[in-house]
């Protein structure tokens, strides 16, 4: 089914190569209403990720790019966020069906340190009551299970980079329908979640983590938050090109594991994050 978004997105003519139906400019009728809360630095990467992944649902989604105001970055254009993207201020009195929160590049900072952290409250508060269902990303997880359940984030010993083994735990969530047992996601992040914090909140829910990289799916009772703390969005060369990145910078960085097979990239988890975004919009968002 198609997205709708705003008229000349950069974004449209890559996903059309793609054979994605775009529609732009005009509300349409019968669509599910999304707000994107995109808080990463190359903001028009992430567009192309979630709108791809968006795509693959049998509804009309309708996409509103949202962008902190309390924070200026240097990775994308001023004129791009002018253009396509709006402020809470300026939606706050709507209601979405979805909202997804995404991650950012401020995990080793504690949450009152980072400089949009007050409008980040806000925009979470206002979720709420306000937003059907809200899918948080990666340092979106982190701060939102913060925010709503005051759990804490820690460091790790080193980054948490690459393709991971999970398991399913609560097999009766809708989020994971269609998933085998044992399936593949990336992640890539320096801080965690401890399971022992979650189990401890009778709110939460456990629906899927790994032996490796701890726990990455969690949820809500109200079915209203879901919590993801990998990439399920990320295509088949994001963690590439975050390694070339970290060398070419003289980071200390270690391969992405599981990840190459011969030198290319194994984009082992594609059907996963098709799955996922399909049961997040079919049985959460749409409902």
């Amino acid at each position: 089914m198609p997205i709708i978004t705003k008229c000349d997105l950069p974004a449209n003519e890559i996903l059309r190569k793609e054979q994605i139906q775009i529609l732009e400019g005009a509300e349409g009728k019968d669509t599910v209403q999304i707000a994107i809360l995109n808080l990463m630095p190359k903001k028009e990467d992430t567009e192309i990720q979630l709108l791809r992944e968006l795509s693959n649902t049998d509804k009309k989604v309708e996409i509103t790019l949202l962008n902190v105001a309390s924070y200026q970055g240097t990775h994308t254009s001023q004129e791009h966020l002018q253009k396509f993207y709006s402020t809470f201020e300026e939606i706050k009195d709507k209601k979405f069906d979805g909202l997804i929160i995404t991650g950012a590049p401020v995990e080793q900072m504690e949450f009152e340190e980072v400089a949009y952290w007050e409008e980040l409250e806000k925009i979470m508060k206002w979720s709420e009551n306000n937003v059907k269902s809200t899918l948080h990303i990666c340092w979106g997880a982190q701060s939102g299970l913060y925010y709503h359940y005051g759990i804490q984030k820690h460091l790790i010993n080193h980054k948490m980079f690459g393709i991971f083994e999970h398991k399913i735990i609560d097999n009766n969530t809708p989020i994971l329908k269609g998933f085998q047992q044992d399936f593949k996601a990336p992640h890539s992040r320096h801080t965690g979640i401890d399971k022992r914090d979650i189990l401890k909140n009778p709110e939460l829910t456990i629906a899927a983590d790994s032996d490796e990289a701890g726990v990455f799916i969690v949820e809500n009772k109200k079915k209203n938050q879901v919590y993801v703390t990998g990439h399920l969005e990320y295509d088949a060369n994001t963690l590439d090109d975050e390694y070339k990145r970290d060398l070419s910078k003289g980071l200390e960085i270690q391969e992405p594991k599981n990840y190459y097979k011969n030198g290319i990239p194994d984009f082992s988890w594609k059907e996963n994050g098709v799955k996922f975004y399909s049961n997040w919009v079919n049985e959460y968002v749409a409902k």
